[in-house]
This record gives structure tokens, sequence and C-alpha cells, in this order.
């Protein structure tokens, strides 16, 4: 059996993520999207991993205790 690694969002967890949020918030993230072409769920990541850590491109580099720390 193989491992899943969980350092990127995939489509169907954004899709589940987007399905759950306000009209307008779901438009911006794939405006958003189609603006810099990224899929929508890099986008979402992006902002997720921003929040916690304002130096994170994406999971795979978010340290939220680096935000902590400030």
């Amino acid at each position: 059996m193989q491992s899943t690694s969980f350092e990127q969002l995939t489509p169907p967890a954004a899709q589940v993520i987007l399905e759950q949020l306000p009209e307008r918030i779901k438009q911006a993230l794939i405006d958003r999207a189609a603006e810099i072409d990224y899929p929508v769920e890099a986008v979402i990541e992006m902002a997720l991993a921003g929040y916690l850590d304002q130096e994170a491109i994406g999971f795979a580099d978010c340290n939220p205790k680096r935000s902590q720390a400030s």
C-alpha cells in the first residue's frame, strides 16, 4: 500500500472546501486561479498556508510556529 502525501491539496479536497464557502469567496478564488493560470487547489493552498505562515507558498514549506514567534 502506498502512503498518501498531504503536502498538497488535492482537487477533490479543494472542491469540498469550495462548496462550503460563500459564493463571493468561492468565485474570488476561482477568478484568481484563472488570472494566474494555477489550479484552484493551489490557490486555496497558498491562501491557507500564507495565513498560517507569511513566508509560506504552500503546505510543504508552511511552518505555523514561525508566525507565532513574531
